[in-house]
């Protein structure tokens, strides 16, 4: 079984997703950072494949971005860099990146790697549907990979549950129509459009992403869902950091233990 599967067969609230930028602050920082997020209690690991124009991200991932471009990372270095992390990663593992450096990479010789390296599954923000059932559902099935799609505020009902039919991970529900980057707090507007989808009892377990920071954020989404993702506050947390794994610990306990 998928460890994505087994994760939400187990544990059913407060799961916690981390994003972080892979060659970020540093090269080589990408094993470091991925075993802090596992011992500092984290339930997923976001790997993020830089790209030069994240068009769903906010200035904080995008400048994690270049930054990670300019330090030398590629996809063909992110592989090089995890194989044989599950000798001491256990919890799921996902990749998240953009089309353009998959497609370039080969989609299926892409697929091939994240099964040989480990990898459980993918969000592919600008893969259209359709594209993924017609072109790459199989793909992903043969090479064991969960595919993740997002859905917005603006998503129709009938286009939500066209979704979850065809998803078998999680949903990742974007909590406003916007860019990632930590907020302040959730609107009246954002929780009833998280009421909104919880009433419609979907079949796939749900993660809300862009804009949860800290404990009152993720505590508050997850009354709606089944925990949340944190990207840009973790970002900033790494990028301050002089000591990577104790200031991982920290934040992650303040976000978690409350």
């Amino acid at each position: 079984m998928n460890r994505i599967h087994t994760l939400f067969n187990t544990k059913k609230e407060r799961v916690l997703s981390i994003y972080f930028t892979a060659g970020f602050p540093e090269l080589e920082s990408t094993m470091e950072i991925m075993e802090a997020i596992q011992t500092g209690g984290a339930d997923i690991i976001e790997i993020g494949v830089p790209y030069s124009d994240p068009v769903a991200d906010g200035p904080t991932i995008q400048d994690s971005n270049m930054v990670a471009l300019e330090n030398g990372i590629s996809l063909k270095k992110i592989f090089e860099q995890i194989k044989g992390f599950r000798a001491k990663i256990h919890i799921p593992v996902v990749m998240m990146g953009y089309l353009n450096p998959i497609m370039q990479y080969g989609m299926e010789a892409f697929c091939k790697k994240c099964k040989e390296v480990g990898v459980d599954g993918l969000i592919l923000p600008d893969l259209p549907m359709q594209q993924f059932i017609d072109d790459y559902k199989e793909l992903f099935e043969q090479y064991g990979l969960v595919n993740t799609f997002l859905i917005s505020p603006q998503t129709s009902e009938s286009r939500i549950r066209e979704i979850d039919e065809n998803t078998n991970g999680f949903i990742y529900m974007v909590s406003s129509h916007s860019i990632t980057g930590a907020k302040d707090g959730i609107s009246d507007e954002q929780i009833a459009y998280f009421e909104r989808v919880k009433a419609m009892n979907l079949k796939n377990p749900r993660l809300i992403g862009f804009g949860i920071s800290d404990a009152e954020t993720f505590s508050k989404a997850s009354d709606y869902s089944n925990g949340a993702i944190i990207g840009s506050a973790f970002i900033k947390t790494v990028k301050d950091s002089r000591n990577l794994s104790g200031d991982i610990h920290e934040y992650l306990a303040k976000v978690i233990d409350n």
